[in-house]
């Protein structure tokens, strides 16, 4: 027999021996399977609801004109703070000025009169049972009374027209920042029109509407009732802007909501937040974070969670060396991690690595695990077992 056929036969009776060896292995020899694993704690957890908002003008005014008139002047930079009571249409104040002067001759007139009448209702009484009769006093008291009523119209209609004319200049009536103009100098404008001529809208503060479900304001009060969840002594909000940027400011609550949407059954919540460099304008949409309080709670890990077909929430869980299915009741989320009040308990080991080939009952070796705040799990390097064989291509 030459030397390779010797060989080759040499090699086959190793490998028939080796699979002998395999067959003749008990089941289990490989040891039970190593798992990374988290230490559960019950702690106190802040109970945060993310809620849809749309930040709302606190204040914001239309401008339009209480007299008639052609506008000769604009008299404000559009798109500039302005101030309560800072001019910003003039219109032509000629016809009021005249109803003006009118007026103020009619209340001169009516003035004049009452000397007149007084003058003849004290002769009447002087005189009466003499020259005058009690029909000439009580006439004489109607002419003097009537001399008074006219004076009081006409002073009256002289405010009313100084009231007309002080409108011929169109000012603000709130600090805010002015809109472009809709009208132009030579345009005819009317009392009271549709249109408005500008807006002012006050950017600071800035309110937010928030909707939240009224099932989950059922839910709330129940666990408050239960005493599951302490309510803060004051509710505070964050918000979150379209670019994922967290709002500096915290907001607080102006009105709570007492009516029920029939479209989306949610309740609308209004909140104040300061807005000194108007980050936050009328319309935009943002994600509002409001703390309601603190639940005595379990953190899991979303990653460690499986979500099942039927809705339901399970993890694994190391109990007596076995791997161990548990259905979990979350009530929200914090930071990436269930909030949960049922299934688990503080001191249990919660299998958060190498969840994808478990079975329950299999037997399990925990291993320390960590995650991060991006929620990568963590695990410690592994020591090579002693006695392990040299790498492939090392020498003798």
């Amino acid at each position: 027999m030459s030397a390779a056929l010797l060989r080759l036969a040499c090699m086959l009776a190793a490998t028939l021996t080796a699979s002998a060896a395999a067959a003749q292995a008990p089941a289990g020899a490989a040891g039970p399977k190593s798992v990374g694993v988290l230490t559960l704690v019950s702690e106190s957890v802040p109970r945060i609801f993310t809620l849809p908002g749309r930040a709302v003008a606190y204040e914001a005014a239309a401008i339009r004109p209480q007299v008639s008139g052609i506008i000769t002047e604009i008299l404000y930079d559009a798109g500039a703070p302005i101030a309560a009571g800072t001019p910003m249409f003039r219109i032509d104040p000629a016809p009021y000025a005249a109803r003006v002067a009118q007026a103020t001759a009619q209340v001169a007139s009516a003035r004049a009169e009452i000397p007149r009448a007084q003058a003849a209702f004290d002769r009447a009484q002087r005189l009466v049972g003499t020259v005058s009769t009690q029909v000439d006093l009580e006439s004489a008291q109607a002419s003097l009374d009537v001399a008074k009523a006219n004076l009081q119209s006409a002073e009256a209609a002289l405010q009313i027209a100084q009231i007309d004319l002080s409108w011929t200049t169109v000012t603000s009536p709130i600090d805010g920042m002015a809109s472009v103009s809709i009208a132009s100098v030579g345009d005819l404008v009317a009392a009271n029109q549709t249109e408005p001529l500008a807006t002012v809208t006050k950017l600071d503060p800035i309110g937010v509407d928030m909707l939240e479900a009224s099932t989950n304001m059922l839910r709330v009060r129940e666990e408050v009732e239960s005493g599951r969840l302490t309510l803060a002594e004051e509710l505070e909000a964050t918000l979150v802007v379209g670019n994922g940027r967290t709002y500096s400011t915290t907001g607080e609550m102006v009105a709570p909501g007492f009516v029920v949407s029939t479209t989306t059954g949610t309740v609308d919540v209004r909140f104040r937040f300061d807005n000194p460099d108007s980050i936050l304008l009328p319309g935009m949409f943002v994600r509002g974070q409001l703390k309601l309080g603190h639940v005595e709670a379990v953190l899991v890990p979303q990653t460690a969670a499986t979500r099942e077909r039927d809705g339901r929430l399970t993890a694994w869980v190391v109990e007596d060396g076995k791997a161990v299915q548990r259905e979990i009741t979350e009530d929200g989320s914090y930071r990436n991690q269930w909030i949960v009040t049922d299934g688990v308990a503080g001191g249990e080991q919660l299998i958060v690595n190498g969840l994808t080939t478990l079975a329950a009952g299999m037997a399990v070796e925990p291993v320390p695990a960590e995650i991060d705040e991006g929620g990568v799990v963590r695990m410690p390097e592994a020591a090579a077992p002693a006695g392990a064989a040299p790498a492939a291509g090392a020498s003798e």
